[in-house]
């Protein structure tokens, strides 16, 4: 029992009160959890019914349904942007009580009986207890990168019913349901990561696939979030002194629940909060500082090595010290920013410009992204509702921090409907501007001139030619009328004036202290612009529109950063246990061995670091060139996840509820095969893009700057087919793996937990709910749980 005390005394929960009256009721006695000493460690999750309870959920059913039908039917008229939130409340809702209880139920069958990896190992370093709502912001922070916040942004050229409907179905049916699989195999099998677990359940070929396409794609991965982040903080003294101080503040944090308040995380979190507040506001002097904003400016390159510097301190450290913390206070802001934006949608109650369908649905040729609705939509919205690397994070990283094995629904399947609600918001964000305004930010300068024809001037200003380039595009608004460019102020007196044309991109632009907003691609500035609108309308008015602009810039690129620190680390893991498979190497499999950590850490930041070097020096060069295939390579990841976790339910013996993750995992490989395939043949491939730039250095009309950027873009198209044919040909393959050792174990028979890798169960000596807040009987199982921890402490000491 000198074991737990010990353990309890490095991270103990709140002690509350010692003394424990046995208060049950006959039927909460029987859902108490007990180990052989007799301790509470668990409660069997239970769904109770009361007819409070029932009226509920059938209202939130109803309003859902109402919502979907007015999303799906309406036509030719305006509609509010509220119905947006309340179809993805409702349905989330829906989906986390009824859908993630069920798979928890049939296929997870959750223990708290048995210890998970962070309470067997407990290295203090990388096998740490989290705190559950700390995990839980480590999570989100770890898995929400661009991808919510751009992806809805540039699909919403097609109208918004294709993008809600695949942001709300896609994570409730895929992505979160992905999420949670891949955390709970992970979870039972002592934390491994993918490439690993792929070894041990599908054999040494189908692991290495996995294993060398993973360390590809997450230094890809890595590489291009922090370039977007470092665009974004490349001008903003207010983002690096912001984001900079998040560094110095959870270091404190960590210390703080660690040796002097442990298992106090809310003094933790209203501590990290305040200082949080306090460096957010102190950002936007800074930044208005003549004196010290030169100070915090600093440029791409420097940027880049801050970064490496960071996520190398970052990934090495014990993540109780700097990762969970850092993370956690990433998520308190952007949680807390996400209900400020809700609210302002509330209040603003903006109307939808956008129709349901555009006219750039049934084509292959719109601005933000080319390809058609199937499959490339799919593609384009990644995170929000499916993303391979989300299972990286779930696999490795927070399997290692989780407390209890029922806390696992609320962190893998809870944290990815936060994701898709910020994915909703995003559109909503692309939405409820005008069209014009849309399509003039996210176009680019040679896309405005060919769609503007003869209309188009060099000697215009760009926002002419944007205007005339709209004015050209076959593109009808929400009650079918050409669409227009339009944007909604105050004039010299302060009345509220609606500018139209050329004048409204001009007044946007000083509004939001820009010089232009035009061919501002990419998705972040239209997003900015969204989120300001709504924040204005209740915090500051107008005259506000600047300010909360540059702080949505920064939101993105703390958005963005706190997955480049968490893909560290997640490459780390994977580098090490893809070495161990080497006889001579197999030390580095070993997590908390210092030596390889450094070792593997040091790779996992030269190889993604070094892509990030190549291209903020050459905006051709280095992960400039690899941007083009990181969407569907992600999304093949995403296969690879669901085709693992589809075997280790089989080898389970649940073969009856494999259809949850065959469903999600069909539909993945038809959108990410075809999507690869047009990229590999046909007028969309690189190959025939390589051929056009070919046929242009041939003719001998370019020359100089125009000369080199074909080339580059030559090597490039080469690059990215060759890339596609490489991924698309593993990922095929390791689809067949899966489907060989399916086929044989339901042929063989030979099933259940001793034909898998799954670690022994071994009797877990601690308690913690499983939700973010505690029910009422968890309630009554800590305080028993405190004083027979306490009784048996005092014991111990006194056979001492």
């Amino acid at each position: 029992m000198t074991n737990v005390a010990s353990s309890a005394a490095a991270q103990a929960p709140a002690p509350g009160r010692l003394e424990f009256e046995n208060d049950y009721t006959p039927a909460e006695a029987e859902r108490v959890i007990r180990n052989s000493k007799g301790l509470p460690v668990g409660v069997r999750p239970k769904m109770v019914w009361t007819w409070p309870k029932a009226l509920l959920w059938a209202a939130i059913a109803i309003v859902g349904a109402i919502g979907w039908s007015i999303l799906a039917v309406s036509r030719g008229e305006q509609i509010s942007a509220i119905w947006f939130v309340i179809v993805a409340l409702c349905s989330y809702a829906i989906a986390y009580r009824f859908y993630a209880y069920y798979i928890q139920m049939k296929i997870m069958r959750t223990d708290d009986a048995n210890a998970t990896p962070a309470e067997r190992v407990h290295d203090g370093a990388n096998f740490e207890r989290a705190d559950r709502r700390v995990l839980f912001g480590q999570h989100f922070a770890g898995i929400s990168g661009a991808g919510p916040l751009v992806g809805p942004i540039l699909a919403a050229q097609m109208g918004y019913l294709p993008s809600v409907l695949w942001i709300i179905l896609g994570v409730i049916l895929a992505g979160a349901v992905q999420d949670m699989l891949v955390l709970w195999i992970s979870a039972k099998r002592r934390g491994r990561s993918l490439g690993q677990m792929a070894t041990d359940e599908m054999g040494k070929f189908g692991g290495m696939i996995l294993s060398i396409f993973l360390v590809v794609m997450t230094a890809i991965a890595m590489a291009f979030l922090a370039l977007v982040a470092i665009k974004a903080m490349a001008s903003s003294p207010w983002a690096v002194f912001s984001i900079g101080m998040t560094i110095p503040i959870a270091l404190l944090m960590g210390c703080y629940q660690r040796f002097l308040r442990p298992g106090r995380v809310i003094e933790t979190t209203l501590l990290g909060f305040v200082l949080l507040v306090l460096d957010i506001v102190a950002g936007g002097y800074i930044a208005d500082s003549p004196v010290l904003a030169p100070i915090f400016t600093l440029t791409a390159p420097q940027l880049v090595i801050a970064l490496v510097i960071y996520s190398f301190a970052a990934a090495a450290l014990p993540h109780w010290l700097l990762v969970t913390p850092r993370d956690y206070l990433s998520t308190l802001m952007k949680i807390g920013t996400l209900v400020l934006l809700v609210i302002g949608i509330l209040i603003a109650n903006p109307s939808v410009q956008v129709p349901a369908l555009t006219e750039l649905a049934f084509t292959s040729n719109g601005p933000t992204f080319s390809g058609d609705l199937f499959p490339f939509l799919f593609i384009t919205i990644a995170c929000g509702a499916l993303s391979g690397f989300h299972g990286a994070v779930s696999s490795g990283l927070t399997p290692k921090a989780v407390e209890k094995e029922n806390q696992i629904r609320m962190i893998g399947y809870g944290s990815m409907l936060v994701e898709s609600f910020t994915a909703v918001i995003a559109l909503i964000a692309a939405i409820t501007l005008s069209q014009g305004l849309y399509f003039a930010t996210n176009m680019s300068t040679a896309q405005i001139q060919a769609a503007a024809g003869e209309s188009y001037s060099a000697e215009a200003s760009a926002e002419a030619n944007a205007v005339a380039a709209t004015e050209n595009m076959q593109v009808s608004d929400i009650e079918g009328n050409q669409m227009t460019t339009t944007w909604e102020s105050v004039d010299e007196n302060g009345d509220p004036v609606v500018y139209e044309g050329e004048e409204a991109l001009t007044k946007a632009a000083e509004d939001l202290g820009e010089q232009s907003i035009v061919s501002r691609t990419g998705g972040a500035t239209t997003f900015a612009m969204g989120m300001a609108n709504f924040l204005k309308s209740y915090l500051g008015g107008q005259g506000s529109l600047g300010f909360w602009y540059h702080f949505a810039i920064m939101f993105e690129a703390l958005f963005i950063l706190t997955t480049v620190d968490n893909g560290t680390r997640v490459a780390r893991y994977q580098i090490g246990e893809m070495l161990a498979n080497v006889k001579r190497l197999k030390k580095f499999g070993d997590p908390t061995w210092k030596p390889g950590n450094i070792i593997t850490t040091l790779v996992a930041t030269a190889l993604w670091g070094g892509l990030l070097w190549m291209g903020v020096a050459d905006a051709n060069g280095g992960i400039n060139a690899m941007v083009p295939i990181f969407g569907i390579s992600n999304q093949l990841l995403a296969a690879a996840c669901l085709v693992l976790v589809t075997v280790c339910v089989v080898k389970m013996g649940r073969a009856k509820y494999a259809w949850i993750p065959v469903i999600p995992l069909v539909w993945d490989v038809a959108v990410t095969f075809t999507a690869d395939f047009q990229k590999i043949f046909g007028p969309l491939s690189y190959f025939t893009t390589a051929a056009n730039y070919r046929a242009q250095i041939e003719s001998g009309a370019l020359e100089g700057e125009a000369l080199a950027n074909a080339r580059a873009a030559l090597s490039n198209a080469y690059l990215d087919g060759v890339l596609s044919v490489f991924f698309l040909v593993m990922m095929g393959v390791f689809l067949i793996v899966g489907i060989v050792v399916v086929a044989k174990t339901l042929i063989s028979g030979k099933v259940g937990v001793e034909t898998t890798s799954e670690e022994p169960f071994v009797e877990s000596q601690w308690f913690a709910p499983s939700g973010l807040v505690a029910t009422s009987l968890e309630k009554k199982v800590q305080r028993e749980y405190s004083a027979k921890l306490h009784e048996l402490a005092q014991n111990a000491e006194a056979a001492a």
